[in-house]
């Protein structure tokens, strides 16, 4: 080998290493988990991603019945009065996106019951913190803080598997909780990119 060629073998060998350390501790999370090949459905109260619509339907109907669930302020949102860490009371609204007829993506917002812009107790930076602690009481120890695509603000994350759970502030007064099938979301956005 040249001296030359030798150069040139250590400039892109030095540039491979740089860009994989320049990786975010997201990213390698992200790029861990997918290959695991793990599987990871759970929601909540019994819904699951890849829930069929007709069963999700179901669940919630059943779970109404027994008094869990409402209908929530808009046409297409369940609501449920969820048990907070902080013991102050929150709403939780739920929708699916369906693919397929499956569920891949469940969006949840939160807020809190007696929420008014002077009341910091209730602000929706204390109401993500509580979500990441009812999360964590859920789904397990794992959230890790990242900054969003824009810079603009911080973003809880947990990855297992095929599932990534996201929890951001939302506006003023809530917080926004995103559970995906990360392969099915990454399939939907390559389709409607092409």
């Amino acid at each position: 080998m040249t001296h030359r060629c030798f150069l040139t073998y250590a400039r892109v060998l030095a540039l491979c290493l740089l860009l994989f350390s320049c990786k975010s501790e997201y990213q390698k999370l992200e790029e861990k988990e997918l290959a695991s090949g793990k599987e990871v459905n759970e929601l909540f109260l019994g819904l699951e991603l890849g829930m069929p619509k007709r069963d999700f339907f179901e669940a919630c109907w059943q779970l109404n019945k027994q008094g869990k669930l409402t209908n929530g302020p808009t046409e297409l949102s369940v609501e449920y009065s969820a048990s907070m860490p902080s013991g102050f009371p929150a709403k939780m609204r739920f929708y699916p996106q369906f693919d397929q007829e499956k569920i891949y993506l469940m969006p949840i917002e939160f807020t809190y019951e007696g929420w008014a812009p002077w009341n910091e107790e209730l602000s929706a930076e204390k109401l993500r913190e509580d979500v990441v602690k009812l999360f964590e009481s859920w789904y397990g120890p794992g959230f890790i803080e990242v900054r969003s695509e824009d810079k603009s603000q911080v973003v809880y994350v947990k990855m297992d598997g095929n599932r990534r759970i996201r929890i951001f502030k939302k506006h003023i007064s809530a917080v926004r909780a995103e559970i995906s099938d990360l392969p099915v979301e990454k399939k939907l956005k390559g389709n409607t990119n092409s």
